[in-house]
């Protein structure tokens, strides 16, 4: 299995999702966006990730490598490449096919459970899971998909698009570190909210980490199959 990962800054990576790789022996590459790297060809890899990021997809103003990167997503999904999107990334795949992207009603930031789950992933991620957010952006749903979670704040926190594209609006992937980097370049989401937690109450229960980053494997492990 080969993965290409594209990274949108610096301190946000794979998280979790490193350590699941290289337990399946995959090989893993990757696009620093930021640094304007050269973007994959079709073929050399079977999946394609795309991770976070603080800026918006309609930005491509400030980011011109943007126009570049929707234009793989299109292409890896037209090819029947396994493609998962996680945060920006979801946003970024739901622009690609065709579905709107605009300011979440609030932002949200930290620990909020999933008020509904895709019924075919319920054995993965539990009826009201508790799970990483931070985002302040949403997506439409994009014609052709299923509707994958909802929360109080967000109502469409992911969706599956014919079976080998998912896009995730909230986090798995975090690890302790990984969610400290994010505090320390993210000050400007943490002002107060009636859906943002403090840093504090974001880092106070390590076994909520060790939750996600599970029902990130088995997520993982479930598209594997399907490939």
């Amino acid at each position: 299995m080969r993965i290409h990962y594209l990274q949108h800054v610096a301190f946000e990576g794979l998280g979790s999702i490193a350590d699941w790789a290289r337990s399946q022996g995959a090989s893993i590459r990757y696009s620093r966006m930021f640094d304007n790297e050269a973007l994959p060809n079709l073929a050399d890899f079977d999946w394609l990730l795309v991770l976070g990021g603080p800026m918006n997809i309609y930005e491509e103003d400030l980011y011109p490598w943007l126009r570049r990167e929707k234009a793989c997503i299109k292409e890896a999904i037209a090819a029947g490449k396994v493609v998962l999107g996680i945060c920006l990334g979801a946003q970024l795949i739901a622009d690609a096919l065709g579905a709107a992207v605009s300011r979440n009603p609030q932002r949200e930031v930290g620990w909020f459970p999933l008020t509904t789950v895709h019924q075919g992933l319920a054995g993965i991620i539990p009826a009201q899971a508790l799970v990483m957010h931070w985002h302040g952006d949403t997506f439409a749903m994009p014609n052709g998909a299923e509707r994958l979670a909802a929360s109080e704040a967000c109502q469409n926190q992911g969706f599956i698009y014919r079976q080998r594209v998912l896009g995730l609006q909230f986090h798995l992937e975090t690890t302790p570190e990984s969610l400290i980097a994010l505090i320390d370049h993210g000050q400007d989401d943490l002002a107060p909210g009636p859906c943002v937690q403090t840093p504090a109450e974001m880092l106070a229960q390590p076994s909520r980490f060790t939750a996600i980053n599970q029902m990130m494997a088995a997520l993982l492990d479930h598209m594997r199959g399907l490939t």
